[in-house]
């Protein structure tokens, strides 16, 4: 018996040193933890149980059977983050560059099943130099076993991914089909070819960080979510997004205490929206008087700016914000904010978070750029995203609502639950100025009558009572009231029931 436990004791011991402690040295020279410090950090302490730590590769060609080392470059478990249950993979860069082999594949096929089982998060902590070529199409194989539990999964179980090193080739889509991808600056990157490749096929010069790191894919690819300065970071900003987010399908989002009175009023918020209506204001102001505590984790911060996302809480209980952002290209749809604001909506549905809607929108961006690039079918990807959303929906105008982009942004004809505007409201199909300008074009040379008959338009439609007549919009609030007048729709809305037709699955406009 004793010599067992010895046995079990150096193996342990074998597997938490991974690669050696020279590689692990490395890592750190690096600024970069190893697989473990990492689950120690993001994990409540003493909750991990780990799996499979005694797991070895089966390989033998290429001098393989000599390089076995226990857990095979993955680290992978359960264990709990704030008390609730969440399922955790850490690829071992120490351990043959934390590349993918069968076995390494079938340890993190392992969590995922489970994960669904039960219904719990999956995080993965990606820090691998890809497939072991050593093994061939096996480790391809493994690849795609991983890639189909992610689309099984989705909109099933939560999956957020960490970039905490290369990740290139097929590696990379297996976080591409998780709900949220997180990287760190100057230590990790993403991308399908690396640099050598691109120069030898396009013959452009460029670096890894340049092709693929985290300030590319989080400021102009919109690949990554956040980019953070360090490891560290990282893990405690995913620990707070755990927070707002639900173990799975099955569940509401987490409740938290709140001492934030519901009928709190803020009366700074009656001067937000000046009287100049082309002058921009940051509905960023909004959202952080509106929710609670001014607590908003905002989403996507750097890329396509014109619109806001994120998770905030009312009354305690999470919702997904959506927000046109008038300081950005006037607040305008276009291709990038419509497939952002498209993805956040479907997550949240998803997982039975409510969404709170902030409209300033002027219409979608005009421009042989936006039409080249699809702007037809990318903006209804955000229509198709409202349309198809289930959870309690309450949506504020704060200013403008023209054209297709007030249809588009969760408008009672969406199946709007709660659709309130401010005064400084103007929803109509167009600007007074554009509009006057096409019904009474025969009298354009006429500058006096052009200037009067924009004085009517605005008088009739630069307001929220033509819509408010037609039951559009449930009520004109005014701009101090609006964290009560949420809290209250979104109070009455939590035991809404809806369900779409039953359908294998939609085809939304890819």
């Amino acid at each position: 018996m004793h010599e067992i436990i010895r046995q079990l004791e150096e193996k342990r011991e074998k597997a938490r040193l991974g690669g050696g402690q020279k590689r692990i040295d490395s890592q750190h020279a690096k600024g970069k933890l190893t697989a473990r410090e990492r689950i120690e950090l993001l994990l409540d302490d003493g909750s991990f149980e780990e799996w499979d730590m005694f797991k070895e590769h089966r390989c033998t060609d290429f001098g393989m059977a000599s390089e076995k080392v226990p857990g095979d470059g993955v680290v992978i478990g359960y264990g709990t983050i704030n008390g609730r249950l969440v399922f955790v993979f850490s690829q071992d860069f120490t351990v043959l560059g934390g590349s993918l082999s069968e076995t390494h594949a079938e340890k993190i096929c392992k969590v995922m099943d489970q994960a669904m089982k039960v219904g719990a998060p999956v995080i993965g902590l990606n820090d691998s130099g890809g497939a072991r070529i050593q093994e061939g199409v096996a480790s391809l194989g493994g690849y795609a076993d991983v890639f189909q539990r992610n689309v099984m999964a989705s909109g099933v179980v939560p999956q957020i991914s960490l970039i905490m090193g290369p990740c290139a080739g097929g590696a990379v889509y297996s976080p591409a089909m998780t709900d949220f991808i997180f990287m760190v600056k100057d230590s990790s990157y993403m991308f399908v070819t690396g640099p050598e490749v691109v120069k030898t096929v396009t013959h452009e010069e460029v670096t890894a960080e340049e092709l693929g790191g985290a300030m590319t894919h989080s400021s102009k690819s919109g690949v990554a979510d956040l980019a953070f300065e360090n490891d560290v970071e990282a893990l405690m900003v995913i620990r707070r997004m755990m927070s707002f987010i639900p173990g799975s399908n099955r569940e509401k989002p987490p409740m938290l205490p709140c001492v934030d009175p519901a009928d709190r009023l803020d009366m700074s918020l009656d001067t937000l929206v000046p009287d100049n209506t082309n002058q921009p204001y940051d509905m960023k102001e909004l959202i952080i008087k509106m929710v609670d505590d001014s607590d908003f984790f905002e989403l996507q911060p750097d890329y396509a700016k014109n619109i806001i996302i994120g998770f905030g809480r009312m009354e305690g209980s999470p919702v997904g914000i959506v927000a046109n952002q008038p300081l950005v290209l006037a607040g305008c749809l276009d291709i990038k904010s419509s497939i952002k604001a498209a993805r956040f909506v479907r997550f949240c549905d998803a997982f039975n978070i409510p969404v709170v809607t902030l409209v300033d929108v002027p219409g979608f961006m005009p421009g042989t750029g936006q039409e080249y690039g699809g702007i037809i079918k990318h903006g209804a990807k955000l229509l198709y995203a409202y349309a198809e959303c289930t959870v309690p929906k309450v949506t504020i105008i704060t200013r403008k609502a023209y054209g297709g982009a007030y249809d588009v942004m969760s408008s009672k004809h969406l199946r709007g639950d709660v659709n309130l505007a401010w005064p400084t409201a103007e929803i109509a199909v167009m600007g007074p100025k554009g509009a006057v300008e096409i019904i009474f074009r025969e009298e354009k040379n006429n500058p006096e009558k052009i200037a009067e008959r924009e004085a009517e338009y605005k008088t009739k439609f630069a307001n929220p009572f033509v819509a408010g007549a037609r039951g559009f919009i449930d009520d004109v609030i005014m701009p101090h009231e609006t964290r009560k007048r949420v809290c209250r729709s979104l109070a009455m809305l939590k035991d809404k029931e809806l369900e779409n037709p039953w359908r294998k699955h939609g085809n939304i406009p890819l």
